[in-house]
């Protein structure tokens, strides 16, 4: 095992690939010899060439289409997007492209397609730069959308993305990539619609991805101090969701909270209600309990910005007032 950073995980995890299949190549907006906003691509191109590790001009459509177009081919590209706020100038190409021409073209084209990048709220990014893209892609029929939350799972899931042969959207938090933890130095991959049960506990479950893992994590460790032992989910996977490890936990807790930084309104939190509702009502013993950001843009003011997300000590506040 090797403590690194989770920008460097990923770093790994390209260059094994690029490494090993010379159709994996990189494309975004100073991806090159910048090496990326957070220097996931460092060096790749003095390694694989200006033509691998492939710098575009700031048209997030057309190198979106681009990359679209090489996957037809045989090749597998991942696209960086500098902040993923900016793929929604190329929506229509995820969409309308990389979600369906597989399935439109009744099968005659794998979409081998990996997009990445840096999203969620920063620290004073503003509105713009602090979308959370979730919740848009996640009614898009075709693809496959997973969040990492630490060194170990981002390694594993990029891996497992870039040999995948359907488009994956892999969401890193902006915010997680100087988050140091241990990784294997052997290969590894990690299953694209698996949730990870964090922590066991029979109390209450509370499930929740990407940065707000550790939130959690911290309430929990509050919580124990009064001998109240959650069980812990990290989704991982937002597309498809794991519903039914969510529903394995549910059956010994019979309580359920979710906390994510997305939007209240639309949000990967309300589809799990609606299927826990549409299908395992009879194991709920309390209404489940949704903490989310408020549907409100991202202030820029600090003290605001902070306002709008949800922190430790509210989830404590929830688990209590959920067991009361």
């Amino acid at each position: 095992m090797s403590k690194i950073f989770l920008f460097d995980a990923l770093r790994e995890a390209t260059d094994e690939e690029m490494d090993r299949d010379s159709s994996v190549f990189v494309l975004g907006e100073d991806v090159g010899h910048y090496g990326g906003s957070y220097k996931v691509t460092k060096d790749l191109h003095i390694k694989y060439g200006d033509i691998r590790v492939l710098d575009t001009p700031i048209a997030e459509n057309s190198f979106m289409g681009m990359a679209i177009g090489a996957a037809m081919t045989g090749l597998r590209p991942i696209v960086e997007g500098m902040n993923m706020s900016f793929l929604l100038l190329a929506f229509n190409q995820i969409s309308n492209n990389a979600g369906m021409l597989r399935y439109t073209s009744g099968g005659n084209f794998k979409i081998p397609l990996v997009i990445r990048g840096p999203g969620g709220v920063g620290r004073q990014l503003g509105a713009e730069h602090s979308q959370r893209l979730e919740a848009y892609f996640q009614a898009i029929p075709g693809l496959k959308i997973v969040a990492c939350s630490t060194p170990y799972n981002a390694k594993g899931l990029l891996k497992s993305a870039i040999r995948d042969d359907n488009p994956v959207i892999l969401f890193e938090h902006v915010l997680l990539y100087n988050l140091k933890d241990d990784v294997p130095d052997t290969d590894y991959f990690l299953p694209l619609n698996k949730a990870e049960i964090v922590s066991n506990g029979d109390d209450v479950t509370i499930v929740t991805y990407s940065r707000m893992r550790h939130h959690v994590i911290e309430a929990v460790n509050l919580l124990s101090k009064d001998n109240i032992y959650p069980e812990v989910i990290d989704l991982i996977s937002l597309k498809p969701i794991d519903i039914q490890t969510i529903v394995s936990s549910l059956r010994k807790t019979n309580k359920l909270i979710i906390v994510e930084e997305c939007m209240k309104t639309g949000g990967i939190a309300a589809e799990i209600i609606a299927q826990i509702n549409d299908d395992y009502f009879d194991l709920l013993d309390a209404p489940i309990i949704r903490l989310s950001s408020q549907d409100i843009p991202t202030p820029y003011n600090g003290n605001l910005e902070k306002a709008t997300i949800i922190n430790p000590e509210q989830i404590v506040d929830s688990v209590k007032r959920l067991l009361s």
